[in-house]
């Protein structure tokens, strides 16, 4: 099923408690199995519940491809053992530990925060194996939380400046479209998640927005 509208743990930011890397999604340890066959049943993927740090805001905290992983410094020893399984991982450090808020990226490429510092945002695309180029998303660095993007598509904040758009399209090698989430809301990053199979959006989304994002991310 390429859409569908839910709730995570009562939340319409599906985003913030989903992480798709690849061709895996993480998700909270809480979920019930219902939940889970909703997600597998629209996202395709192997489903993995995890936390990090002990949080369950998984999509805010981890980012990645099939590659590798780049994850918020809260997580453990243990979960970074966890993520390993999944390919190599990153930690970022010092204050820009959001890596899910702060990244957005698919297998060609990676857009970063102009808050990562220029070590960091040279090891991610080493991890990640992908080019990757430092961007704002209408002029805010939240990128992760301003786009949501797989490997057909990438939806962005309506606000998007031309520039942004042009270098987004050129690193993630796919044509940008803009749009909202949920009855309105910019922030799609962290009300979608998706992979190239369907996406999954809060249910206050409307019918004109799920169209939308149908149409971004490839699946029309």
């Amino acid at each position: 099923m390429p859409m569908m509208t839910n709730d995570i743990l009562g939340s319409d930011q599906v985003g913030i408690y989903l992480a798709i890397c690849g061709d895996v999604v993480f998700h909270p340890n809480e979920l019930n199995e219902d939940a889970i066959s909703r997600i597998d049943e629209c996202l395709g993927l192997e489903a993995f519940p995890v936390s990090i740090g002990g949080s369950n805001l998984l999509g805010a905290l981890i980012s990645g491809n099939s590659k590798g992983l780049a994850v918020a410094d809260i997580a453990t020893e243990r979960d970074i053992d966890i993520l390993t399984s999944f390919g190599d991982v990153v930690v970022m450090e010092g204050g820009v530990n959001t890596a899910g808020n702060l990244l957005l990226c698919n297998k060609f490429g990676a857009i970063a925060s102009p808050v990562i510092p220029e070590e960091g945002v040279q090891i991610i695309s080493e991890v990640l194996q992908v080019p990757i180029a430092v961007s704002s998303i209408a002029a805010e660095d939240i990128v992760g939380s301003l786009g949501v993007a797989n490997d057909k598509g990438v939806l962005l904040h309506p606000d998007v400046l031309p520039d942004e758009v042009k270098l987004i399209e050129e690193i993630l090698n796919v044509i940008p479209m803009v749009g909202t989430v949920a009855f309105g809301s910019p922030y799609v990053g962290a009300g979608i998640a998706c992979s190239n199979n369907g996406a999954m959006s809060g249910r206050e989304t409307t019918g004109p927005e799920l169209n939308r994002i149908e149409d971004a991310l490839g699946f029309i």
